[in-house]
């Protein structure tokens, strides 16, 4: 092992990196005095840095006179080399420190809310928020807001535990739609079309919208309202009723761009009133930037934003005031 082993990166030989600043000031400024200053140690120290680096290459880098300094002819050849490394590094690293560092603010919610309502306003997020950029987390389970999963989430139905400031958003209607080419006009169509179904994730004991109930609401004597086509998520229900598979018992809410174009069509009621969807964040949380980011986003877009692609305005009693919900 060299004596240039400790600085031997991917075959570069190459002499302490100290050693090297050492010189390269002192060559600058022919000055050990002024390297010293301009390095913050002693002239001692630098001579000492100079004089093994002189050892290391075995030639003599400077001619020492009285009071000063002159560089020999290899100092002359190593200085300009040195000078624009050190030049190059410190632009490079000037540069990254101007660099703005990006902020995140990530929000979970339910798959189907966050492909249809979500994603479609995107890009209004940084809009109202330069600097900033939007994660969306899409999952059917509930992540640990607590645990920095996510800054903030969209909660829909049942309490969201402990701890959690909640802001009410919107609350869901379900009722028949289906593709316009299916020609619905009344209710009692419905027993020449096969019907959508979706599987609820809630817990044990909860009551949701389902074609039995609103059977039973419409009072339309129907052979089997179980019967169908099962789908383990909503959007997929969704693309079904869109492709003129049958007819689904949806969201409204999650629909309303489908209906706004056209895609689908609500034929018919009655109407049945789902969960509602809160905005949801730690009771700690509430001045964090990241919060404050999505609640500017989530206010302007579900309370008084433009219509995005055919989502109408909803009524909504979201706040944007801090407390306990």
């Amino acid at each position: 092992m060299d004596e240039f082993s400790s600085s031997q990166t991917d075959g570069r030989r190459l002499p302490p990196l100290g050693a090297l600043r050492a010189f390269e000031a002192a060559g600058r400024r022919l000055s050990f005095q002024r390297a010293a200053e301009e390095l913050g140690v002693t002239p001692t120290a630098i001579s000492h840095q100079i004089r093994q680096l002189e050892e290391q290459l075995g030639l003599s880098l400077f001619e020492r006179k009285p009071r000063k300094v002159a560089l020999t002819e290899a100092g002359l050849a190593l200085l300009p080399a040195l000078t624009r490394g050190f030049d190059e590094m410190s632009t490079a690293i000037d540069a990254l420190r101007r660099k703005p560092v990006r902020k995140v603010a990530t929000l979970s919610a339910t798959v189907a809310f966050t492909a249809k309502l979500l994603a479609p306003r995107a890009a209004r997020f940084r809009e109202l928020n330069p600097g900033w950029d939007l994660r969306l987390h899409a999952s059917d389970d509930p992540v640990d807001l607590a645990g920095g999963e996510a800054d903030a989430a969209i909660r829909y139905g049942l309490g969201s535990g402990g701890g959690l400031t909640r802001r009410p958003l919107m609350t869901d209607r379900f009722a028949p739609v289906a593709s316009p080419r299916l020609s619905l006009t009344r209710p009692d169509d419905l027993a020449n079309h096969a019907l959508i179904h979706f599987d609820w994730r809630v817990g044990a004991g909860a009551t949701v919208p389902t074609w039995t109930k609103w059977v039973e609401a419409a009072g339309l004597p129907l052979a089997d309202p179980r019967a169908g086509a099962t789908f383990n998520d909503e959007t997929s229900a969704i693309l079904a009723a869109a492709a003129g598979q049958g007819v689904a018992l949806l969201s409204l809410e999650l629909v309303a761009a489908e209906l706004g174009s056209g895609v689908l069509v609500q034929p018919f009621g009655p109407v049945l009133e789902g969960w509602r969807y809160d905005f949801v964040f730690p009771e700690t949380a509430g001045e964090r930037p990241a919060v404050l980011a999505l609640r500017r986003w989530i206010e302007a877009e579900f309370v008084s934003g433009p219509e995005v692609e055919g989502h109408g305005r909803r009524r909504s009693d979201f706040a944007v005031g801090t407390g306990s919900g």
